[in-house]
């Protein structure tokens, strides 16, 4: 998977500067994105529309660096074991001091071990992150197949790959950092300075530097070396994670950011498209459509994906096509990291103050604005914080809630608090706010 000179380099990168940097002290308790992506309710949800049972899981991180992440894993994850990996041992022993000094050291175990050695630990996994880890290796197919091999039948995999397209730029600069040999050994604090006074006394027009060069991070180390001076950095295409997918026959889920590759979302009206897009746009692939955003607009650095074992994927009806029956039986759940006393004071505080409730405040990475609702309305949705409820108990909260239609004065029929409650459903599912389990 790695040749051993190429693995050493790695190593020895690593164990130089153990990624990431972040103090012991920082937790991401209040970072509710990262814990969002880390929790493993998203990824299930958005391939089997049910919500798992965290308790027992098995988690994997691999390549867990100084195991801020790995944290973030057992913070989203209050139930499950944590298992880091790395090459790197400097890095697997600062992430064994950040998870004892966070409290979490009792549900971690850690070892220091390449990717194709995990069959070794005898052990398998209900999720495997690899973040930041697959674009090093030097055969992309051999590294998903060791993931897959200790993979449980209905788990999932969140991997990425750096993206050609996005990172070009970098790549260009790190051609010319070996052409200047500044990484023919691990690089250190003599590369950094070198390359810092280099960039800096570009001119500001100057391709490299306007696409690349950010003051912010001018004395951040770390930063250097992830980008200028990285070694083994690789990127991909779309067209080649899929047939990287294909080879390991592992089966595409989603974007991590799927809110992001949305080719509608590139147009300034989607429903006046140019008349070849508006027929051929509905009948793309998913690959296709993918690849139609990258060419046009890649949104990152990462081709961030998740994906598992083919045909595993547990049979639902999609949301779109329940009948009355269906929703009004269906089961509402509030995602775990918007289920906190918090966000629950917050509602509260706009019903009281009778002033609309900003959905997006807490978890915005999948969306591109900022909306609210009225809070009355959002107010049927409180017992959620309890548990699980039906539709139909929410839309008998909403009828006593907003009894009277504001605009007719008319008493709220059963009926119409329903469909109230289905429409705000439905416009809170899509970013996974709610999840939405057909009971049917």
């Amino acid at each position: 998977m790695l040749d051993p000179e190429n693995l050493e380099k790695i190593r020895q990168q690593f164990d130089g500067s153990p990624y990431p940097r972040t103090p012991l002290e920082k937790s991401p308790k209040s970072d509710y994105n990262l814990l969002f992506l880390h929790d493993i309710t998203t990824p299930f949800y958005l391939r089997n529309q049910k919500v798992i049972d965290r308790r027992n899981k098995v988690i994997l991180d691999v390549g867990c660096g100084s195991g801020y992440k790995m944290l973030a894993l057992a913070e989203a994850n209050p139930e499950a074991k944590i298992v880091g990996i790395d090459l790197s041992a400097q890095s697997i022993e600062l992430a064994k001091k950040r998870l004892e000094f966070q409290g979490k050291g009792d549900r971690a175990e850690f070892f220091v071990m390449a990717i194709e050695d995990l069959p070794t630990l005898g052990m398998t996994f209900d999720y495997i992150n690899c973040d930041d880890v697959l674009y090093l290796l030097d055969d992309l197919v051999s590294g998903l197949s060791s993931l897959k091999a200790v993979l449980n039948p209905q788990g999932l995999i969140r991997g990425n790959l750096h993206s050609s397209i996005q990172r070009v730029f970098f790549y260009r600069a790190q051609e010319l950092f070996k052409m200047m040999g500044l990484m023919d050994e691990n690089p250190g604090e003599l590369e950094v300075g070198i390359v810092r006074d280099l960039m800096k006394s570009l001119k500001d027009n100057v391709q490299l530097k306007s696409q690349t060069w950010k003051t912010k991070h001018e004395h951040n180390e770390e930063w250097f070396f992830m980008n200028y001076l990285f070694q083994r950095d690789k990127g991909f295409t779309i067209p080649e994670l899929f047939q990287a997918l294909q080879g390991t026959d592992l089966e595409f889920v989603s974007m991590v950011n799927w809110r992001y590759w949305e080719p509608l979302d590139l147009f300034q009206d989607a429903d006046d498209l140019p008349a070849f897009l508006a027929m051929s746009l509905p009948e793309l692939g998913i690959e296709d459509k993918l690849r139609f955003v990258e060419l046009l607009h890649c949104p990152s650095r990462l081709l961030d994906f998740w994906c598992a074992h083919p045909d595993r994927k547990q049979p639902f009806v999609p949301i779109e096509e329940w009948t009355d029956a269906q929703w009004k039986s269906a089961k509402v759940h509030l995602h775990p990291q918007l289920r906190r006393e918090e966000v629950r004071t917050d509602l509260v505080r706009c019903i009281e103050e009778q002033r609309p409730f900003e959905c997006s405040k807490y978890l915005n990475t999948q969306t591109r604005n900022t909306f609210f609702m009225e809070s009355t309305l959002v107010s049927c949705l409180l017992p959620l914080w309890e548990g699980a409820q039906t539709v139909s108990h929410l839309a008998q909260r909403a009828l006593k809630t907003r009894p009277i239609d504001p605009v007719n004065l008319e008493p709220t029929s059963e009926n119409r608090a329903f469909e109230q409650v289905k429409e705000l459903l439905s416009s809170l599912e899509p970013f996974l706010y709610v999840l939405l389990e057909n009971s049917a």
